[in-house]
């Protein structure tokens, strides 16, 4: 069962990645792409616990980058928005 809100998180990572210019920046944020293509393919859906560790991460991490790595954190961080707006709880 794909949850496509995340699999969109994991594709707005992934471009965030290739704008950047740091190899830190990239391969953390390729490691983000990656969890984020797991969690949207796996078979028990993240809480809003863990949604809510990877969005201090991607928020951390584009703090300080180019306007354009940021927006695609923006566009990937508007998409786990939406996903956990599905979820029960907090």
């Amino acid at each position: 069962m794909t949850r496509e809100h995340l699999a969109e998180a994991a594709t707005s990572i992934q471009s965030a990645s290739d704008a950047a210019d740091d190899d830190e920046t990239i391969e953390r944020l390729r490691n983000q792409s990656e969890q984020f293509s797991t969690l949207a393919d796996a078979d028990r859906g993240p809480d809003h616990g863990k949604l809510a560790r990877h969005e201090h991460v991607l928020t951390e991490i584009a703090d300080g980058e180019s306007s354009d790595v940021a927006s695609h954190v923006e566009r990937a961080l508007e998409s786990i928005h939406a996903y956990r707006e599905t979820l029960e709880g907090v």
